[in-house]
């Protein structure tokens, strides 16, 4: 992830929880506030309701990837929290890139030119 850092701190997340824009679909959750930099900041959070850490890690992994394969097409400036709901657990690849595509265009933070419908 070149243009973007990780949030890891737990009140990173609740400040995100607490004022950030929310959308979600079948397959995710994601909010979102403008952070007033150049870069994004992204987390992702996997509750325990979805899996065992396996099942959790891979859903980390499979996020973490759509997010860096697509990564030039989101607005700059964000903080990002993408939260895994537990219809994921058994989505492949392309369901989760579709479901992350999907949440951000309805938060209208895809790059114009390259939009997703």
């Amino acid at each position: 992830m070149k243009f973007s850092e990780s949030m890891r701190k737990n009140r990173d997340f609740q400040y995100m929880y607490d004022n950030g824009s929310s959308y979600a679909n079948k397959y995710l959750v994601m909010i979102t506030k403008e952070n007033n930099t150049d870069k994004n900041s992204i987390g992702i959070s996997v509750s325990k309701k979805v899996g065992n850490s396996v099942i959790r890690h891979h859903l980390k992994r499979l996020i973490k990837e759509s997010y860096r394969l697509h990564e030039e097409e989101f607005n700059s400036g964000l903080n990002i929290v993408v939260i895994a709901r537990a219809s994921a657990a058994d989505a492949d690849y392309k369901r989760i890139e579709s479901a992350l595509l999907h949440v951000a265009s309805l938060h209208k933070i895809l790059n114009k030119k390259m939009d997703h419908d």
